[in-house]
């Protein structure tokens, strides 16, 4: 049947079950971001429906949208990628809405790639498992061993080299400060003096990925036949520890079983779901999460796993000496990784400002975004496998063009790209002084404009009325760089 057989009666409500039976999940807003459709997909996303979410603000729903930045740009955001507070991660394609030649919004598909990512996070994992098992000292590959992070890494050696035994403890911080990597550090630590054997095992498990506690319970403590429907004979994660060490990541997420855990780590013995007899387990327990566990958990659970606890600072706090040699690990990385898959020389080099840039810049969810932003932008400065010389030598060069701006912006949180209020009345300027440079002359301008009340954004607008051409994000560089020279 041709489609325009139809009467448009009919068309709508084929077009709404196609989109609702799709796995992507669709969302249309006006040109005040809202929400004139979504799919069922995506209200499921949102843990909504779709009759809440039509008529509100896209940002009640998704404050990360790329919809949002169609709206400003009135230009397609391809391929983005998101991370939600819940953990979730998402591709976005969003493109902008033209109707008889008018702009009236945007349309944006997403899929969620959260386990595609996580296989991704494992494969890191395993990469980073054979880096330890290289070295004498699994506390040496950690950016700021003898700086920032000097106090936590003797906290965690001390929690596994006590006199009277290894010791449970917590680890604290910000999503992407490096939780999980200090964790296996401790596990080899732990091999290295011989505390563990040396086959002994390293599970880890992130309890906030279970969408039902039951669940997360059954994964953890294990499962007898016909504790439930269809329940069959499961051995849990700490039974799979046992003689090893057991990183629970986002602790906080097993509000439902902290009784149960309690007496994991204080007797040493665990019952399976539906069980009827305690099983020994000999594990050390080393719990992390984004929230202070103090708040979270049962007094008496808080006191047996944090005998040590350890905090480790956001990227913010750390030290700039640190962040570039961060920086140059990305790098370093990357390098070797294009001559591991493709055989390829590769070279990379930063321009100053565009390192200065990714430096300087605000990162909510620490070093991971951070190294994220990185690999994009080096992507987009690299050139494709089927451009690559015959010679299989590469030298690419970064400068500020290639770093995805709307990257930092997704995450609505850095001061330094965040749209400020509305100006007030700009007084004229003299563009033409004879007694400075153009650079003087920029600076001038960009300073004392930002003094007035406007933000990076309407700078380059009016600079560009001006006839200089300077993007926002170099408005925003120079800006930054002044706030660091005043700080010093």
């Amino acid at each position: 049947m041709n489609i325009n057989m139809l009467s448009d009666e009919d068309k709508m409500p084929m077009l709404e079950t196609i989109l609702d039976n799709l796995r992507e999940g669709v969302n249309v807003v006006d040109e005040n971001g809202i929400l004139i459709f979504s799919n069922r997909a995506s209200a499921d996303y949102a843990h909504s429906t779709v009759s809440q979410m039509i008529g509100s603000q896209i940002t009640e729903f998704y404050p990360r949208a790329a919809l949002l930045e169609v709206l400003r740009t009135k230009k397609p955001q391809l391929d983005v990628k998101i991370e939600h507070d819940d953990g979730r991660k998402y591709v976005v394609n969003a493109v902008p809405l033209i109707i008889n030649g008018k702009f009236k919004g945007g349309v944006a598909t997403f899929r969620d790639v959260t386990e595609i990512e996580n296989l991704g996070q494992k494969l890191e994992l395993l990469k980073q498992e054979l880096t330890f098992s290289k070295v004498d000292d699994a506390f040496e590959l950690i950016v700021g061993k003898e700086g920032s992070l000097k106090e936590a890494i003797i906290i965690a050696q001390r929690s596994i080299g006590a006199l009277g035994g290894p010791r449970h403890s917590v680890i604290s911080g910000e999503s992407g400060t490096g939780k999980t990597l200090l964790a296996r550090a401790m596990f080899y630590f732990a091999k290295k003096i011989h505390v563990i054997s040396e086959d002994a095992s390293f599970i880890e498990v992130n309890c906030a990925q279970f969408t039902n506690p039951d669940i997360a319970a059954v994964e953890i403590f294990g499962s007898e036949k016909g504790a439930f429907t269809g329940a069959t004979e499961k051995r849990g994660l700490f039974e799979l520890a046992d003689g090893g060490v057991l990183f629970l990541d986002e602790a906080h997420a097993l509000a439902h079983y902290q009784t149960m855990l309690l007496k994991a780590v204080e007797s040493g013995k665990i019952r399976r779901i539906g069980g009827r007899k305690d099983i020994d387990i000999n594990v050390i327990v080393i719990a992390a999460s984004t929230k202070n566990l103090k708040n979270v958990l049962l007094p008496e659970l808080y006191q047996r796993l944090a005998q040590y606890e350890i905090k480790l600072p956001p990227l913010r706090e750390r030290p700039l000496s640190e962040k570039e040699k961060l920086l140059n690990c990305f790098i370093e990385n990357y390098e070797y990784s294009a001559g591991d898959k493709y055989n390829v020389k590769l070279k990379i080099d930063f321009t100053n400002e565009a390192k200065g840039i990714l430096l300087n810049a605000y990162y909510p969810r620490n070093i991971r975004q951070f190294r994220d932003i990185t690999y994009t932008t080096i992507d987009a400065a690299v050139p494709l496998i089927s451009d690559v010389p015959a010679s299989k030598k590469v030298t690419a060069v970064v400068d500020i063009n290639h770093i995805p701006f709307y990257m930092f912006e997704s995450s609505g949180s850095d001061e330094v790209y965040k749209e400020q209020e509305e100006p007030k009345t700009i007084e004229s300027f003299n563009f033409d002084d004879s007694n400075m440079d153009r650079e003087e002359i920029l600076n001038k301008i960009i300073f004392t404009l930002n003094e007035k009340g406007l933000g990076p954004r309407k700078i380059a607008r009016v600079l560009e009325e001006k006839g200089y051409d300077i993007k926002y994000y170099q408005v925003a560089y120079r800006l930054k760089k002044q706030r660091n020279s005043n700080i010093k």
